[in-house]
């Protein structure tokens, strides 16, 4: 079975890494503030898992873009909340 590092392209692998990580660090940091970790972690953790023998680079791309929406929202919505200030409009 392939490693996620064998199967891609190495500076694929390194973003798809790198974006995970960045997953995990936001989801530890949204589990403690609603004191859930393990259950966000988790959440994470099987996202990841259930697409790890993906090998198709366009539905890569469009994971990828998923989870990093995902944390650009999160990123906006933690600005809202400490500066108070409206970064999107609601329809």
């Amino acid at each position: 079975m392939p490693s996620l590092q064998t199967a891609l392209p190495p500076e694929l692998a390194n973003n798809v890494i790198r974006l995970y990580r960045e997953c995990l660090r936001r989801a530890r940091y949204i589990g403690h503030q609603q004191h859930n970790t393990e259950l966000v972690v988790d959440m994470v953790r099987q996202q990841f898992k259930k697409h790890m023998h993906e090998t198709d680079p366009e539905k890569i791309q469009k994971l990828k873009d998923d989870a990093a929406r995902g944390l650009i929202n999160h990123i906006l919505y933690e600005s809202e909340k400490m500066s108070g200030r409206k970064f999107s409009k609601k329809s």
